[in-house]
């Protein structure tokens, strides 16, 4: 008996309904030899009955089959997201219109999170746009398919340029874990990344920190504390040493002494103003911006360094930075160049965008080694200090700007450039 026991509706509906149709067909037979029909009529209207049932459980399993079918092909559309597409029922009332009606119900159910979820996604999409820290979204195939402008800082070109670009291409590589630079090159950046999927696939999500503001503020702490230790110490010693020294020359009536004395109280002197200038190496100013007048800055610089040539290109008239401050810097560079043996000094002003770029150009002798040049304390001049490349870094980073330092390759001398936000992105 277990081709009685059905697996599918369809072999149910099937042994069902020729069960239901045997006592007929038996009845048949059974009619015809009462009333003593010839064989032969009895076996054509057996095979007429046969065809009539045949053609009964066809009908019957297609009218109940037809519902699942159309109730197939609306599940079919759901899972292709296309919620629009409705099937009509078979029976206009009864269970197969309440299947019916629940799975118009499921698709109106989904369609709305869907609007909403591509509401959030389309939400996502515009933040990441205005993140400053470069964002790239991979799809399944780890091709480019989006990134916001910060991209710009990882490879200086618009991301559309790189558009289903493979990770590999762009120098990413993905060990299972994390993802990383195939080369050691973008050392300064840090890789977070997350999935999320988006029209049913699934999507990597890459946000690069830039770790080099996070190490030069550990590296400034650094130098802040051994600074102010040294500089404690230092002034304790001085303070009575210089005290000393200045009584005894007072009281001595040997000139020899005397001036011993005194010149042990001048380098006291001196320590503590050398001291005194390396503790504005890590100082934290208030900063007080307002417009600044290009050509009266260059002017101003003219006067100060008579000996030098400097010229000027603008096409800003003016730029937003602490005019007392920003000028220090100015006046470090230029002095800097003119201890290099300049005799001609460039100066450019120009805007991008929502920066202000200024480019200070020499003719000097150049840096025999560029690395180092804005750690505190680091010099390459014999009699240097080490603290005015170091001082204009900390300016220009609390002007929330970039400053940079190459020699030219195509003639002497060193390039400066300085890049500082606009008024309103400085204010944003």
């Amino acid at each position: 008996m277990n081709w009685l026991k059905s697996r599918s509706l369809e072999s149910f509906l099937t042994a069902k309904l020729i069960i239901l149709s045997l006592p007929a067909v038996i009845l048949l037979a059974l009619t015809g030899h009462y009333a003593q029909l010839h064989w032969q009529w009895i076996i054509v209207a057996e095979f007429v009955l046969l065809l009539f049932i045949a053609w009964s459980i066809a009908a019957i399993k297609y009218r109940v089959l037809r519902s699942y079918t159309r109730a197939g092909l609306h599940l079919d559309a759901i899972k292709q997201e296309d919620y629009n597409q409705f099937a009509k029922a078979s029976f206009p009332q009864g269970k197969v219109k309440d299947f019916h009606q629940q799975l118009n119900q499921l698709s109106d159910h989904l369609l709305a999170q869907k609007a909403r979820y591509d509401q959030h996604v389309y939400l996502v999409y515009q933040l990441i746009g205005q993140l400053n820290s470069p964002v790239i979204v991979f799809n399944t195939k780890s091709q480019l398919t989006f990134a916001n402008d910060a991209f710009g800082q990882l490879y200086q070109q618009p991301w559309q340029t790189f558009r289903h670009a493979s990770a590999q291409s762009l120098g990413l590589e993905f060990d299972g874990q994390h993802w990383q630079f195939s080369q050691t090159t973008k050392t300064k950046w840090q890789i977070k990344h997350s999935t999320f999927i988006e029209n049913g696939d699934h999507h990597q999500l890459l946000v690069f920190i830039d770790i080099e503001p996070a190490l030069r503020a550990n590296q400034l702490k650094a130098w802040q504390q051994i600074i102010r230790v040294l500089g404690h110490e230092i002034r304790n010693s001085l303070t009575p040493v210089s005290s000393m020294a200045e009584s005894l020359a007072d009281k001595s009536l040997i000139e020899k002494d005397k001036k011993l004395l005194e010149i042990i109280a001048e380098r006291c002197q001196h320590l503590q103003t050398f001291v005194d200038r390396y503790s504005i190496v890590s100082k934290q100013t208030n900063l007080n911006r307002q417009d600044i007048h290009i050509d009266d800055l260059v002017d101003s610089l003219k006067n100060l360094f008579s000996s030098l040539s400097i010229t000027l290109e603008k096409s800003i008239d003016t730029l937003w930075a602490d005019i007392y401050l920003f000028e220090q810097v100015l006046i470090n560079l230029i002095q800097n160049a003119q201890e290099a043996n300049s005799t001609n000094v460039q100066l450019n002003f120009s805007a991008h965008q929502q920066h202000f770029i200024i480019e200070v150009i020499d003719d000097g002798h150049g840096f025999a080694n560029l690395d180092n040049l804005f750690v505190p304390l680091y010099t390459t001049k014999i009699d240097g200090q080490g603290i005015g490349l170091s001082f204009c870094k900390n300016i220009i980073e609390q002007h929330q700007g970039v400053i940079e330092l190459l020699n030219n390759e195509d003639q002497a001398g060193v390039t400066v450039m300085i890049i500082l936000p606009s008024k309103d992105l400085a204010n944003a």
